[in-house]
């Protein structure tokens, strides 16, 4: 078992790592592969803003010269800097059921971690805001949202016997847009709105959804708090972030919350092309991205993944105008399903808030940790 720290201007051990899931999954239904595109800027360090402030690296466990296991290791430097800490990331492991595999690729990306100067290591944990959290550990059954992560059961073995212990669990639910709504939400929502000045910006197309993506972003990191799953984004990982989302997204389903001409909160809601990704292997071309068109078009899924009010509008109601508008979007966009995802099992408002829209949580992520 040779454990190779890969060359990513090396062709061929990119592909290794990015071809191996799809062996791990060919016989898995609910996997959903990502876009081969974005996995390629991911390894492209001239092009991915990370690499701008930050470093990573990627490793193989090869055996006979196969690929059985991947893994990569990330020094967040904005990421410790903004939390005062030492933390490391292990993002993208994959791995055939092999101890052996596991622990040897645990122990490569330790050692880098440490090597820096890195006082613990946390995951899995990816690059920026969009890339799922933890390691499934409930809902094996069911299709993930885009971009959340999905695994065998067996994972949860191998990342245990290396070390690590639970940090946090998400949960991520269901929820059936056309079942009758709380009216009382509807009803704070309109008196928040009307007694805080509040409106919600209604974009009507792509190029007023693009235009407003700054003001948004910088939203965004006003509202980053202390949850040690948030940091703010540079102007590059914004403009990156928008470029992945935009091909399909439906401006009817971003909620920007308006004070004035300033925006204080938002919620991120999209089609979901899960489907059209599975048909097409997370393949654009020859015909995949025609394909991932219609389904953003057809689809009757919205994942909602993503948001943030400015403190100075926390618990003032803020949350139930975007979720009020947000069900109203999606009535009247034909969709029939919505799946909320990523909601911290520690964050009891939230979770309550939830189950009070009538969220069916039926799936966990759980986060884990090292000390180095």
């Amino acid at each position: 078992m040779d454990i190779i720290q890969i060359d990513t201007d090396d062709r061929r051990r990119v592909r290794q790592f990015i071809e191996l899931p799809f062996r791990i999954y060919h016989n898995t239904p609910q996997w959903v592969p990502p876009l081969a595109s974005d996995m390629q800027l991911i390894l492209d360090r001239r092009r991915y803003p990370f690499y701008r402030h930050s470093e990573a690296d990627f490793f193989l466990a090869v055996d006979g010269g196969r690929a059985v296991g991947r893994i990569v290791a990330i020094d967040n430097r904005n990421f410790n800097a903004f939390h005062h800490e030492n933390t490391g990331f292990f993002y993208l492991f994959e791995c055939e059921d092999s101890l052996e595999a596991s622990g040897a690729l645990f122990e490569a990306a330790c050692a880098w971690a440490r090597a820096r100067g890195l006082t613990r290591i946390v995951g899995p944990k990816g690059f920026t805001a969009l890339d799922g959290m933890g390691l499934l550990v409930k809902g094996f059954d069911l299709r993930p949202a885009i971009g959340i992560p999905y695994n065998p059961p067996y994972y949860q073995a191998l990342i245990e016997a290396a070390g690590f212990e639970r940090l946090d669990d998400d949960v991520s639910g269901q929820l059936d847009v056309s079942a009758p709504f709380p009216e009382h939400i509807h009803r704070l929502s309109e008196i928040v709105q009307r007694r805080r000045g509040l409106r919600i910006l209604r974009l009507k197309n792509k190029r007023e959804l693009r235009a407003i993506i700054p003001q948004v972003g910088e939203m965004y990191n006003r509202s980053v708090g202390a949850n040690f799953d948030q940091v703010p984004l540079t102007a590059d990982e914004i403009k990156a972030m928008a470029d992945q989302l935009l091909p399909i997204a439906d401006p009817s389903l971003i909620m920007v919350v308006m004070k004035g001409d300033d925006p204080v909160g938002f919620l991120l809601a999209y089609p979901d092309i899960s489907a059209a990704l599975q048909r097409c292997k997370g393949r654009l071309f020859p015909f995949g991205w025609l394909d991932i068109l219609i389904e953003s078009k057809r689809t009757k899924w919205i994942n909602v993944n993503g948001g943030g009010v400015v403190e100075r509008y926390r618990g003032l109601g803020g949350t139930a105008v975007l979720f009020s508008e947000l069900q109203k979007a999606a009535v009247a966009g034909g969709y029939k399903h919505a799946e909320g995802v990523q909601i911290s099992v520690s964050n009891d408002k939230m979770q309550r808030e939830m189950r009070d829209l009538g969220i069916d949580f039926n799936k966990m992520h759980r986060m884990y940790q090292r000390a180095l």
